[in-house]
């Protein structure tokens, strides 16, 4: 168990984990039993990326409420689990949390494999749950209504994308390739059919292994396919680099269109030359984004600004670092509301929820949509221009 306890954190204006937000403590109320929550989280493997950047606001807004009294003076007990990216270690690690731990929450899995494997089993617990999985099935209000998205669905980021290669960049012809876990096979799917729905022509689909070396002849088979650009779902850093190599090993300047983790930076740390990561686009977030004028929306800048110094911003994505500290924002906010832990009453609490205020998105729930995200907020950026955790707006948005 990791217990995050009071370390003195200044709040900042927009850290939103404080208690004009959250109602919380004052020291007349009497301390009790911690808020357990479990963190899901695959911060080793060839998947961490994510996980890396959403710990940082996990444990930034844990650190933030205990500071300030906790909740309804309860202090908050992270529970931390690296799953390393394995499904297997991600329903061990669940179960655990469940039976053991004895959680009030869960936030995580990181990646929509993992959450595949977990999601039935945290359901038949009734065990709350909010996550950043991308995979369409993995909300049902009916057969998990424990489980809500904090993050878009793979149809959300399909529309997005293919809108952006058909209708902004004016291309007819995509590659659209994955990693082979769960998650990639299940994209390569989904992101075809929206590119074929839009009359595109997807003249390439396939996956590769995250740990496969050589990619000349996938690349290879897909320019002489005749593919225009390639979409690429993969949280894989090793992999996206290599990708990105090989184009320009191959003096083949095609669009890179597609996942977020295409902008991290540990993929800028890993490509050959800094012109190997031009001319690739990202699904970005609006709250996440700057326009030409370089400015962030105004709390969002705020906390970017509250935090220099304590998170580090140049090696991971902003909007993974925001939906960490919104995650336990909206965990602690159905403890304030509810007066407690009760698992039924935090579900129905966020059935409730409408336009939360949060650093990455305004979320919005209902029993009948556990899809939080406003399609409005998705957007494309431009791969190679983080700063500060945020990318600018890709060509072609005003």
């Amino acid at each position: 168990m990791m217990n995050v306890t009071r370390r003195g954190l200044a709040l900042g204006g927009a850290s939103l984990a404080t208690a004009s937000t959250l109602g919380l403590s004052t020291p007349a109320l009497a301390q009790s039993e911690p808020v357990r929550i479990g963190w899901l989280a695959a911060l080793t493997g060839p998947s961490s990326a994510p996980a890396i950047g959403f710990d940082r606001g996990v444990k930034h807004a844990v650190e933030a409420i205990n500071a300030a009294g906790g909740v309804r003076g309860r202090q908050i007990d992270l529970i931390v689990r690296d799953t390393q990216g394995d499904p297997t270690k991600a329903v061990n690690a669940a179960q655990e949390m469940i039976s053991r731990a004895r959680v009030h929450a869960i936030w995580g899995p990181t990646n929509s494999g993992e959450s595949l494997a977990t999601t039935p089993i945290m359901a038949r617990a009734r065990m709350p749950n909010v996550h950043p999985c991308f995979v369409d099935t993995l909300i049902d209000p009916v057969r998990f209504p424990n489980a809500f998205r904090m993050a878009p669905s793979n149809s959300q980021i399909d529309d997005a994308v293919s809108a952006y290669g058909v209708d902004i960049l004016k291309l007819k012809k995509f590659a659209v390739i994955g990693d082979t876990t769960g998650y990639g096979t299940t994209t390569v799917a989904s992101s075809s059919a929206a590119f074929l729905k839009r009359e595109a022509e997807v003249v390439y689909r396939g996956t590769i292994d995250a740990t496969q070396p050589d990619l000349t002849p996938d690349m290879l088979r897909m320019r002489n396919a005749g593919a225009e650009s390639i979409a690429i779902w993969t949280v894989s850093p090793g992999l996206i680099s290599r990708i990105m190599n090989t184009r320009a090993n191959m003096g083949w300047n095609v669009p890179l269109i597609g996942h977020p983790a295409m902008g991290s930076g540990e993929v800028g740390q890993l490509i050959a030359r800094p012109e190997n990561w031009r001319n690739v686009f990202i699904l970005g977030f609006k709250n996440c984004s700057y326009g030409a004028d370089g400015k962030l929306p105004a709390h969002v800048q705020t906390f970017v600004d509250s935090v220099r110094g304590k998170i580090n911003l140049e090696d991971t994505t902003l909007w993974w670092v925001a939906a960490g500290v919104d995650a336990i924002n909206v965990i602690a906010k159905a403890v304030q509301e509810t007066g407690g832990t009760d698992p039924a009453a935090m579900i129905a609490y966020w059935n409730t929820v409408r336009a939360f205020p949060g650093l990455y998105a305004n979320y919005t729930w209902s029993a009948e949509n556990h899809n939080g995200l406003p399609q409005g907020d998705l957007v494309m950026s431009e791969a190679n221009s983080l700063r500060q955790g945020a990318y600018r707006l890709a060509p072609g948005y005003t």
